[in-house]
């Protein structure tokens, strides 16, 4: 059996913050039921045991939301009590929490790191960009309570990473955030490209992104990097790390550098299960973990052939100089109103960006080969 990846949303879309851009958000705006509440005991129950009967040897159970936490701490204790009840195989499994922090006290911090869960923190760069788009449930500014919160991470030893939206107030201004990231001591970091409205023409928003700032930003960003790295002292930036990996010949851990969906068990707190994060809607529904198994579920998946369909990229795309290490980007940006069916609406980033630094991820990717 593969290796299998589980995000589990337990609090549905409900959240603390009110962020402009949140897709979760809009997606919930467009299925027949927008929030599905808290996770039930009974619910988690269902979830860990299938989980835990189908994986074989490893196995990934991530949370994300919506705000994960707002589940409250004792859900997550009982998470792990149920994996040690379920976990007869003794699978490895590992966490990971992806959290805006407006929660997190010691009790939490101390939580993650003595259970060893990956958190993923979502900061916008300087408060100028974070407190733009990112504001709590009163409208209130989130930047400086979003900071004490990686301060207590820190603290506490918890293994955790910065995660940034790239927008259009985030990526002219990246030589400012990622020397304030420097300072903070942020040396882990994940860019992710903004996403406009599901199933709506991009570029339309007051915090879209548009090609040009996008390519701008990936070239500003690498070489700011590229010069840490000389000097060894190199954040590691995922993006980056999966280009360099594809020049060496491995297989990028990250579905967007691969240009092919993976399939990743989203579970809402209801039980139902989804392909993708960025397609949580009632058409992509393909089971419920309260009465089907994962062998239902794999079932489900190859009739939808969603996974499949993601091979979408036109010719001109295939054909592009690019290609073998851009792979096309993520399905999310080929299939919007506005461009054709299998263009990436980023293509013009991402010539931009290789155009200016594939010569220099060759050499770091020639450089690492050299070592192994």
């Amino acid at each position: 059996m593969p290796q299998i990846h589980v995000m589990i949303k337990p609090a549905s879309g409900l959240c603390n913050m009110r962020c402009k851009y949140c897709f979760y958000a809009d997606e919930m705006e467009k299925r027949s039921q927008a929030s599905y509440g808290i996770m039930t005991q009974e619910t988690l129950e269902n979830v860990i045991r299938r989980v835990l009967e189908f994986a074989e040897g490893q196995c990934t159970i991530a949370f994300q939301g919506g705000e994960p936490t707002l589940a409250g701490l004792a859900f997550f204790e009982k998470c792990l009590e149920l994996e040690k009840r379920y976990n007869i195989k003794n699978v490895e499994i590992s966490h990971a929490l992806q959290t805006n922090g407006y929660v997190l006290d010691a009790s939490w911090c101390r939580f993650f790191a003595e259970n060893r869960f990956l958190v993923g923190l979502s900061v916008d760069g300087i408060k100028a960009t974070h407190d733009a788009y990112r504001k709590d449930a009163q409208g209130q500014d989130t930047y400086f309570r979003i900071l004490e919160a990686a301060r207590r991470l820190e603290a506490a030893g918890a293994e955790f990473n910065v995660l940034t939206v790239v927008n259009h107030k985030t990526a002219p201004k990246i030589r400012k955030i990622y020397e304030q990231y420097r300072k903070l001591g942020f040396s882990w970091q994940q860019y992710i490209a903004c996403l406009d409205p599901i199933q709506e023409a991009q570029g339309g928003q007051e915090y879209s992104l548009t090609p040009k700032v996008y390519g701008q930003f990936l070239i500003d960003l690498f070489d700011l990097w590229e010069q840490d790295l000389r000097q060894g002292k190199q954040p590691y930036i995922r993006q980056f790390e999966n280009y360099i990996a594809v020049l060496a010949g491995q297989i990028p851990e990250a579905c967007e550098q691969r240009g092919v969906c993976s399939f990743q068990n989203i579970v809402e707190a209801d039980g139902s299960v989804y392909p993708c994060d960025f397609y949580a809607l009632d058409e992509y529904r393909i089971g419920n973990l309260n009465t089907d198994s994962f062998a239902d579920i794999e079932k489900r998946r190859m009739e939808s052939r969603f996974v499949e369909n993601s091979l979408n990229h036109t010719q001109q795309c295939k054909s592009c100089p690019y290609f073998a290490v851009c792979r096309g980007g993520c399905r999310r940006h080929r299939e919007q109103p506005g461009t054709a069916v299998g263009e990436n609406y980023f293509c013009e980033s991402y010539r931009m960006f290789f155009d200016a630094c594939l010569p220099r991820l060759q050499r770091i990717a020639r450089m690492l080969l050299a070592h192994v």
